[in-house]
């Protein structure tokens, strides 16, 4: 969240009070005749643009609330829900879809808030919009789908989770390309990588060809795309020497595959195996456990002291093997979501910088959640003004002769309940009348049988 600024008299505008999250001054600033869709003359954006841009979530709220419109696009064609996209803020963009805002709205190229997401590789902000019932089939102005744009920019993550929601792998856009297509071209091999396992026929996947007749191996190899060359040539191997099922020559594989944990530590500690031992294919203990998701054997082989670091004939680790088959918690076992979200690690820089990092990040923190806090407590105070501003309301509409919601729904409770006593005192009555009937029908009969008896 943005820093306050220092000195708030020194807004020019009210896109100032915005980016630094001051929702008082905003406020002042309406009162004071501002307009809440004034036009910032630079990027063209609304007082609601620039709250999306800087993750402002309270002048969000607070502008919503006091007529903001959200539907106000610029140059580009961008909503403020294209903003909070593009910028990956989920929150910015759940309070837009709770306020009935569209998310399905498109830009200058035909993009919807769901292609910007998946080109920016927001995953929260991707589940969010999602949820929000984002229509997955919609295309760009170049026949893109979602899973295009994440597979073009390389966005596996976004890819896995667009598969997930129902997005379709072998769409093609106006120039006939499959995702692979743009993958391939782009170099984006843990991508490729995915689409082709997700498919489960990788001759399907990597043999289909676009309107200019082109494979994704012919577009890696007119871009010049190495990696995804080699990886191409591999599956082609492999399926000139197919195999039906795992070698059996290689026992402790077929057990770390089907996740048999029992046999593989006899195996194993009873030196069968060696815990590193490779496969004909490069692949060791450690690939066949991740690229299935056995989790419990993994965690065995790590404790054992099993080499995470091998590759295999394909260049992949045990971890690039649980990401291109999308194996989450293996993926986190062997260290985070791999390299494309590795930090940077900041070289020649001093204990003292450090600390001095520290310092400012921890002061910046306790900033942060002042303000959150501050936020929140005025969202309960315009929460209880609003409940009580209800009550009042309801008082004056029964007063004017109206009929509430609620005071029906007592009415018929009421109803029902009276009902349901009278059906009770009804039985009662019916069942007191025959009890009666059948005494009075016993003592005649024990009557009649005595003076039978005296006769």
């Amino acid at each position: 969240m943005p820093a306050a600024a220092s000195d708030p008299t020194n807004y020019q505008s009210i896109h100032d009070a915005v980016r630094n999250c001051d929702v008082l001054h905003l406020e002042l600033m309406v009162k004071n005749g501002a307009s809440v869709n004034e036009v910032e003359p630079k990027d063209k954006f609304t007082p609601l643009h620039t709250a999306c841009n800087v993750g402002a979530l309270e002048c969000v709220h607070w502008l919503l609330w006091h007529g903001a419109d959200p539907t106000v696009t610029t140059p580009r064609g961008w909503t403020p829900a294209h903003i909070a996209a593009i910028r990956g803020y989920e929150n910015c963009i759940e309070a837009l879809a709770n306020n009935g805002v569209s998310l399905s709205t498109k830009d200058m190229r035909g993009q919807t808030p769901l292609h910007l997401a998946s080109a920016h590789g927001h995953s929260f902000s991707l589940s969010t919009i999602l949820r929000a019932g984002a229509d997955l089939t919609c295309i760009d102005n170049m026949g893109w789908t979602s899973v295009h744009t994440a597979a073009y920019h390389g966005r596996l993550g976004c890819i896995q989770i667009l598969l997930k929601w129902g997005g379709l792998p072998d769409e093609v856009d106006n120039n006939g390309n499959t995702p692979a297509h743009l993958a391939a071209a782009e170099g984006n091999l843990p991508c490729l990588k995915f689409l082709v396992c997700h498919n489960g026929n990788s001759a399907t996947v990597l043999s289909a060809r676009n309107d200019h007749g082109e494979t994704p191996r012919d577009l890696a190899q007119q871009f010049y795309k190495d990696n995804i060359l080699d990886y191409i040539t591999h599956i082609e191997h492999e399926q000139d020497h197919p195999e039906d099922q795992e070698n059996l020559s290689f026992p402790a594989h077929l057990a770390s595959y089907n996740g048999d944990l029992d046999h593989l530590r006899m195996l194993v500690e009873n030196g069968v195996v060696n815990i590193n031992e490779r496969d004909d294919k490069g692949s060791t203990l450690a690939h066949k456990a991740a690229g299935q998701g056995h989790i419990h054997v993994l965690q065995w082989l790590i404790e054992m002291g099993a080499n995470m670091n091998i590759t295999n004939q394909a260049g992949e680790t045990p971890r690039d093997v649980a990401r291109r088959f999308a194996q989450l918690a293996c993926v986190k076992l062997l260290g985070g979501a791999g390299p494309d979200e590795a930090e940077e690690l900041v070289i020649g820089s001093s204990s003292e910088e450090d600390e001095e990092d520290d310092e400012g990040s921890g002061r910046k923190r306790r900033k942060e959640r002042k303000t959150q806090d501050n936020a929140k407590g005025r969202a309960k105070m315009k929460m209880d003004e609003l409940d009580r501003l209800l009550e009042v309301a309801k008082r004056n509409y029964v007063q004017l002769g109206g009929s509430l919601e609620e005071d029906r729904r007592r009415l018929r409770e009421m109803r029902d309940k009276d009902h349901s006593s009278t059906v009770i005192v009804v039985v009662v009555v019916v069942v007191v009348v025959v009890v009666v009937v059948v005494v009075v029908v016993v003592v005649s009969s024990s009557s009649s049988s005595g003076s039978r008896r005296r006769r």
